[in-house]
């Protein structure tokens, strides 16, 4: 929350949200063979958007930074990529439509949303250049000022109209309650349970099954494609070792950039906010009341962080007591940077008003503007010219030794020997094999894995502190894999299948049971030579011995005391649960949780709201044939990444 609410003005406040996504973009961004190049050619172009293209690269850019971020599994990216398509494009459609109604963004706004995500472009107020602002958008986006920038004013678009469809959400007092009982109920149940697991003991296979098994899906069985590849690993932390630099070189660095080091005025400051935004009159008046509540509280000696962590509704800072840190002129709305500079440390305001809503500010802390001296800074100044040395470095070596290599792709030990580098073998390696002393490299694997033998890898970021160059040494082929490679995998399948079929068979006779039985809980676990067990209360989304999940008990919490509910499909388990007790939630705690519970309801309805919006925009542009999406280019895109 506080992200938005520091900033002054309004296009940055509603943007800073909506461009996480931009900012987050990959220094590097490896392309998927096939795509690169001829963006605009037909094949490459995912949908179109009024005069607007999305295309392929555009598309790749997100999927692999969502990757290198472990943001879903990568054998699982040819069901993510799809998705992510479908949003850009609702993304760009909604942002085409605020244009046709007359949103307009100009060059100011968009310079006030470069200035917030990118400070370093600004020194003392002033622009550093359209040089430096080229190579920041190209190392951190991967992209040209013009693309950046029109990526840029879609977002303040998109935004902008989204900002409007989502005022006014409101949430009734029945729904606050409703949720918080669904929250803090709890129940206690008796059930019988059968899962594949109770009859994996009793099921056998033969020599002749699993054969025959081997013989009728024998094309499924492939050992995939190896190699073996020779790593050189250049680590940042053995270079950092060799790098040294003298304080009289760190003196003049700091002479002659003096500037960087003024502070300006600030303060550092915390706050309580009761939101008004999207709110009626009278609400806002029971806002207010509390706010004046709380300032006596704290007057009186209650403790900040503690009534901030539980009545601020600046989810930003909510869970740290109110904290936020140190702020300079400039940085937050008017109203509350007037207060905040007034105040003497350890000064209470009163409560003030914002657009954000009612606010009690407490300074902590003050500094006068002020040159930081060298002793100060020297530490610092020290890290930072000693990581750009030991970047440079590790860069020239992975260059060097990928230059000698491609010289020498069987020399890689005595090439990591001579440049001091790690050198690590990998006998028969397949893309998903551990990489020993490397961890996670997904990059490092895909550049392998196309490779024939005597190939070598460009260098190669693996996590934030390695590079790896590699050369495959020799490569064997994908072939049919022999039974005796795969009899353990084949008798394991066929005792699934077998136990799972048992299971099923006793869940049909458990069906027939409950219907006969009269919801004698006893009489069914007697009839299959099963036990009736007992949990301890639990309420909704809590683990229970025994039972897999509790998501699928709804039914269960629904039911009174003494009803019989099931059979119940539970993550491969079939329960028939009798409920023995139920525990109503304490409605006169409902006032602690109760600005929690609101906010949580606004923002899923807001989430609902927001998507049926998209769904009927992007429905009604394609009817008008204002949009176009290209479901080949699509299907062949997300093929790829299946492959």
């Amino acid at each position: 929350m506080f992200d938005l609410f520091r900033s002054r003005a309004k296009a940055v406040r509603y943007l800073l949200g909506a461009l996480l996504m931009l900012v987050a973009i990959s220094m590097v961004v490896t392309l998927i063979p096939g795509f690169v190049g001829a963006e605009f050619a037909p094949e490459n172009i995912i949908a179109e958007i009024g005069d607007d293209v999305l295309t392929a690269r555009e598309v790749q850019i997100i999927v692999q930074q969502q990757l290198r971020n472990n943001a879903f599994p990568r054998e699982m990216a040819g069901v993510y990529v799809p998705l992510i398509v479908n949003q850009m494009i609702a993304d760009r459609a909604v942002a085409y439509q605020a244009e046709r109604l007359g949103f307009r963004v100009t060059d100011a706004d968009v310079a006030l949303v470069v200035e917030s995500m990118m400070p370093q472009l600004y020194q003392d107020g002033k622009f550093v250049g359209r040089e430096v602002y080229a190579q920041v958008v190209a190392q951190q986006m991967n992209m040209s000022i013009p693309e950046f920038e029109r990526n840029v004013r879609k977002q303040i678009l998109l935004t902008r109209l989204f900002n409007l469809v989502l005022e006014g959400v409101v949430v009734s007092d029945r729904e606050i309650e409703e949720e918080f009982r669904r929250r803090h109920e709890k129940i206690k149940l008796d059930y019988v349970s059968v899962s594949p697991s109770d009859f994996r003991s009793k099921v056998g296979v033969t020599a002749e099954e699993l054969k025959d098994y081997y013989e009728r899906n024998k094309a499924s069985f492939q050992i995939g494609e190896k190699r073996n590849v020779d790593l050189i690993v250049v680590e940042e932390a053995g270079v950092a070792k060799a790098i040294q630099i003298p304080d009289e070189e760190l003196r003049r660095i700091y002479q002659s950039s003096q500037e960087r080091f003024r502070t300006p005025e600030r303060v550092k400051a915390r706050h309580i906010l009761l939101m008004t935004a999207g709110k009626s009159d009278e609400e806002k008046a029971k806002a207010k009341a509390q706010a004046e509540d709380l300032l006596k509280q704290l007057k009186a000696g209650a403790d900040f962080a503690a009534l901030a962590k539980a009545h601020s509704e600046d989810s930003g800072t909510r869970d740290n007591g109110g904290d936020l840190g140190w702020i300079v002129r400039g940085q937050t709305v008017e109203n509350f940077e007037k207060t905040a500079f007034t105040l003497k440390p350890n000064e209470l305001s009163d409560v003030i008003v914002t657009e954000y809503g009612y606010h009690i500010i407490q300074v902590l802390d003050k500094e006068p503007a002020r040159l930081r001296p060298f002793e100060e800074v020297k530490g610092e100044l020290a890290k930072e010219e000693s990581t750009q040395r030991v970047y440079d470095r590790m860069q020239e070596l992975a260059d060097q030794a990928r230059a000698e290599l491609m010289k020498n792709p069987t020399q890689g030990e005595q090439i990591a020997n001579r440049l001091g580098l790690r050198f690590l073998r990998l006998e028969k390696f397949t893309p998903g094999d551990p990489i020993p002393g490397i961890g996670g490299g997904a990059d490092l694997e895909e550049a392998v894995g196309s490779l024939a033998k005597g190939g070598v890898t460009p260098v190669v970021q693996v996590g934030t502190n390695r590079l790896v160059v590699a050369a495959v040494t020799e490569v064997f082929p994908a072939r049919q894999a022999e039974f005796a490679e795969v009899e353990d995998r084949i008798r394991e399948t066929l005792i699934t299948q077998k136990a799972q079929e048992m299971m099923q068979q006793t869940a049909k006779r458990l069906e027939e049971l409950v219907k006969s039985s009269g919801g004698d809980l006893e009489k069914i676990a007697r009839a299959l030579g099963l036990s009736v067990k007992s949990t301890s209360e639990f309420g909704r989304g809590e683990t229970v011995e025994g039972i897999t999940s509790t998501v699928y008990l709804e039914e269960a919490f629904k039911a009174p005391v003494g009803q019989v509910v099931g059979p119940i499909n539970a993550a491969g388990q079939v329960l028939v649960v009798r409920v023995t007790k139920r525990v109503e939630a304490d409605m006169s705690k409902l006032k602690e949780e109760r600005n929690e519970i609101l906010n949580a309801l606004r923002r899923q309805k807001a989430q609902e709201r927001k998507e049926l919006f998209e769904d009927g925009i992007l429905a009604r542009l394609i009817q008008e044939k204002k949009v176009k999406i290209h479901d080949r280019n699509i299907q062949r895109l997300t093929a790829l990444y299946r492959s």
